[in-house]
């Protein structure tokens, strides 16, 4: 058993929002990193909880989310990343993965005290899921080679933050050993 989820942050996405275009690139550049994290997640038996937004489909299940994703205008940067039948699905309303969802309770029914964040934004979403799980105590990872951006500066600006004001381990993706109690 493992003390460690990996969290897939809002990769289930449209791209039909404002600033989808300059998130695409980002996206595109860190999509095999992301695809690989995922595997190795669930090579060794780590939970891989994907975190997404509901797009204001309030009576959506997460399947009905996979297949809005899925008709958006980019599905070829969703396919690669779909939950399987092991991964756990909680659906958030605002940036954090935490507010206003049962994340916290349902880690801690898991046992998990190390989060590994990758998804997207960078300087929103997982900035502010960082910050909110450093206040719960949870150890935090995040591999800079995961996290999409639409700003480069305010993503390099959000990553420092991490580090310094949030205990963040920045790691390079091939150093999080998900075999290890911690990643």
């Amino acid at each position: 058993m493992t003390d460690t989820a990996l969290i897939v942050i809002d990769m289930l996405n449209r791209y039909e929002h404002e600033d989808a275009e300059a998130l695409v690139s980002s996206v595109r550049d860190v999509l095999p990193s992301v695809q690989e994290l995922i595997k190795r997640a669930r090579n060794a038996a780590v939970p891989v909880i994907y975190v997404n937004d509901n797009f204001g489909q309030w009576r959506s299940h997460h399947g009905e989310l996979v297949e809005s994703a899925l008709a958006g205008r980019r599905p070829e940067l969703v396919e690669p990343i779909l939950p399987d039948e092991n991964s756990l699905f909680v659906v958030k309303a605002r940036h954090s993965i935490f507010y206003e969802t049962p994340l916290s309770y349902l880690l801690r029914q898991l046992g998990v005290q190390h989060l590994v964040l990758c998804g997207q934004v960078t300087e929103q979403c997982v900035l502010y899921s960082a910050l909110d799980a450093h206040i719960r105590h949870f150890d935090v990872s995040v591999a800079p080679r995961t996290v999409a951006h639409i700003d480069p500066e305010l993503a390099d600006a959000a990553l420092r933050m991490m580090e310094s004001n949030m205990s963040t381990a920045l790691v390079h993706p091939d150093e999080l050993a998900f075999n290890d109690t911690k990643a």
